[in-house]
């Protein structure tokens, strides 16, 4: 069970578009909003992937070639960081972590970015689903189609600067909509997509 939310400053509708005068029942798959730039995420996860193999050859290099060196403990006059020996296990073993982990959330928040990040959003034929088109870290295209009352945008079209996130029910992360990108159908979007919705179990 959901429920629609109509706030004041929110979906900011004139009163002649009003719900009930939107017809969401379409007779064939319309496309609510475009953003076609594969151009950007093919950049952005080629990035990724070099930043990947950076900091996991740095890894690598940590854990096989540093030496143990210990500082002799009477040498007062050294500077703090010379007095660190990093060959040690506990620095040379955090090292190798921390470089690997670096990397690995690099590639991870690439490929999350980009696969929540919504190419074409397609109303289907009799207006009660919606397929989410978004990009994938190696090109192709991923679809998913859901409910219309399972989704739920966090904010009006109007409002949104940079990115406009919808919630789908039982995803944990948003689905992001540049608004670089183009709404083909903005008043059926305000109606379907773009509403806010509460769920209650």
């Amino acid at each position: 069970m959901c429920v629609i939310r109509h706030r004041l400053g929110f979906s900011k509708l004139p009163v002649s578009t009003s719900a009930l005068e939107v017809n969401t029942n379409v007779a064939k798959d319309v496309i609510l909003y475009r953003y076609d730039n594969p151009k950007f995420f093919r950049i952005v996860n080629i990035f990724a992937l070099c930043q990947f193999g950076f900091w996991t050859y740095l890894s690598h290099f940590a854990f096989t070639s540093m030496r143990d060196a210990p500082v002799p403990k009477d040498r007062d006059d050294l500077p703090w960081w010379r007095k660190i020996n990093l060959g040690e296990n506990k620095y040379r073993n955090g090292l190798t972590v921390l470089s690997f982990l670096i990397g690995y959330g690099i590639l991870t928040a690439a490929w999350l970015f980009t696969l929540k990040s919504v190419r074409y959003l397609i109303l289907r034929k009799g207006g009660d689903k919606l397929t989410f088109v978004t990009y994938t870290p190696f090109g192709k295209n991923r679809m998913m189609t859901v409910d219309v009352n399972k989704v739920s945008s966090q904010e009006s079209r109007q409002n949104a600067r940079v990115q406009l996130p919808i919630r789908v029910k039982n995803f944990r992360l948003f689905f992001m909509l540049d608004m670089k990108g183009e709404f083909k159908n903005p008043k059926l979007f305000d109606h379907t997509a773009g509403l806010k919705r509460v769920w209650k179990d």
